[in-house]
């Protein structure tokens, strides 16, 4: 029975190096910001119903697995004139939808300040989000748990392995109305503090092998 324990123990033990090694951190630097998936991301270009009600291009990094999915969709809102607040909050109403929010708290990667949720959804699933509204652009990150399995823990790392590079939005005591995530030097690509954004383009990721 001990032997029989044992060599169970071992082929668990086994595996779990296997399965953390699948997980890649890809770095998209012309929006400054990496992420870890499970797998290589489907990129997609798709329409994002802004808070105003247009629609304003969108670009959502993707991989789904029997037992969960895994999103990073980035939205270009540079030139809708929106403040933050109402980013942030349609945001929410449409990720809460026929679901339940079960934590809003601030977030903060970096020095780029948002919020964090978590969803519990009518059909079981638990979502991890984090959002962001940074040089013109909502950051909206979620992992998601889809029963049975509900692989929550997975959900949980891909929302917070995002990292964005050279970005800062400041605190929000530090920032008025109308201030759109100014930064306090340079943006990427060279641009100007407080520049406005230029067209999404997805882009090749670069992949970072973990250590």
């Amino acid at each position: 029975m001990r032997l029989i324990a044992f060599i169970t123990l071992a082929v668990v033990v086994a595996g779990e190096p296997a399965a953390a090694q699948s997980w890649k951190e890809y770095a998209y630097p012309d929006y400054a910001f990496a992420v870890s998936f499970p797998a290589e991301p489907k990129i997609e270009t798709t329409a994002y119903q802004a808070a105003d009600g247009r629609a304003v291009p969108a670009h959502v990094y993707s991989v789904t697995e029997p037992g969960g999915m895994f999103k990073m969709t980035i939205v270009d809102l540079a030139d809708t004139g929106l403040e933050e607040s109402a980013v942030i909050d349609q945001a929410i109403k449409t990720l809460s939808q026929g679901g339940e929010i079960k934590l809003n708290i601030p977030a903060r990667v970096s020095r780029v300040f948002g919020r964090q949720l978590s969803i519990l959804g009518a059909d079981g699933s638990r979502s991890s989000v984090a959002l962001f509204y940074h040089d013109g652009r909502l950051y909206q990150i979620e992992g998601r748990s889809l029963p049975p399995g509900n692989a929550t823990s997975d959900a949980i790392r891909f929302q917070q392995s995002l990292i964005f590079t050279e970005a800062s939005n400041g605190p929000p005591r530090e920032r008025g109305p109308g201030d759109r995530q100014r930064r306090d030097h340079d943006g990427p690509r060279g641009g100007a503090a407080g520049g406005t954004a230029p067209a999404l383009d997805a882009g090749s990721p670069t992949v970072v092998q973990p250590n």
